[in-house]
């Protein structure tokens, strides 16, 4: 019998078809509200700081009302009590939905916030680089067009789920997702990274890419092992002359790409990132 808090009280449910949310949720009708996921590393949540300031400005961007109690700490020992019940004791993905409670149609009549959170075991205990690199391509059905939304993880997420989809179908890894400008702004389920000639590009968030923490995490790491970092556009040309592509999220840290096309790419850069990575989740860790 698994468990998951809802609003801080424990809910039981026999698997995921289990109900627990009733038929009135705005989440479910309406996809109102945003979602984070969280690595935890040895019983530890990850940069959770930095996932809290990014919940409390999506909410605050959906004009949804956290109360009082939603703070940093408060969330550090709801994920303690989950991890206790479910017997988690190493690495583990935190899920928390963050959505509108209340009746009302697209106009709805009140603003306060529901919270569901849910844990799954990982096995790795750190962050580790694939041994192979991922083959992408870019999705070519729709396009992102960005607003004062689209940094956030909404839980309206078409985009993300059809571009898997279709990168399913042409047996790739993953997919690259373009803004209405034909800027390529991050993949299905992460940051976006390009090394050419020693300097990092990625995506800048005003073209509708998501203000991933970890890729937060990975700029500041580049920035202090001397490394020039831009925030910019990036095109199919860009791809093209890379020398190493990348992608990032908090719950798998760096994944390198190896394929783009008839492009290949090395990863020398994503490994030293790692390393860099691992020794600030152990500094973390043991503060």
């Amino acid at each position: 019998m698994a468990s998951l808090l809802y609003n801080g009280e424990f809910r039981s449910f026999d698997g995921v078809d289990a109900p627990v949310i009733s038929l009135g949720n705005r989440a479910f009708l309406y996809a109102d509200g945003i979602f984070e996921t969280i690595r935890v590393i040895q019983g530890a949540p990850m940069f959770l700081e930095s996932h809290h300031q990014r919940m409390r400005e999506g909410l605050k961007a959906h004009r949804i009302h956290a109360p009082l109690g939603f703070t940093a700490a408060g969330i550090r020992k709801d994920i303690t009590r989950l991890l206790q019940a479910e017997g988690i004791t190493g690495s583990a993905r935190i899920r928390m939905t963050l959505s509108r409670r209340g009746a009302g149609y697209y106009a709805p009549e009140e603003s306060e916030l529901d919270v569901v959170m849910t844990a799954e075991p990982l096995a790795p205990a750190d962050y580790v680089l694939n041994e192979k690199g991922l083959s992408v391509d870019i999705y070519p059905e729709m396009k992102c067009t960005p607003n004062h939304l689209t940094r956030f993880k909404n839980i309206a997420a078409n985009i993300y789920i059809q571009s898997g989809l279709w990168a399913q179908e042409q047996n790739l890894d993953t997919a690259l997702i373009q803004n209405d400008r034909m800027g390529i702004i991050e993949s299905t389920s992460s940051n976006l990274f390009l090394i050419s000639n020693g300097v990092l590009y990625t995506p800048g968030l005003d073209g509708g890419a998501t203000a991933g923490v970890m890729r937060s995490e990975i700029i500041n790491l580049a920035l202090a092992a001397g490394m020039k970092v831009y925030e910019c556009n990036l095109t199919p040309q860009n791809l093209l002359i890379a020398d190493e592509v990348f992608l990032s999220n908090a719950v798998n840290g760096l994944r390198w790409v190896g394929s783009y096309r008839t492009k290949r790419y090395f990863n020398a850069t994503a490994q030293e990132l790692v390393r860099s990575l691992n020794r600030l989740v152990t500094a973390v860790d043991q503060a």
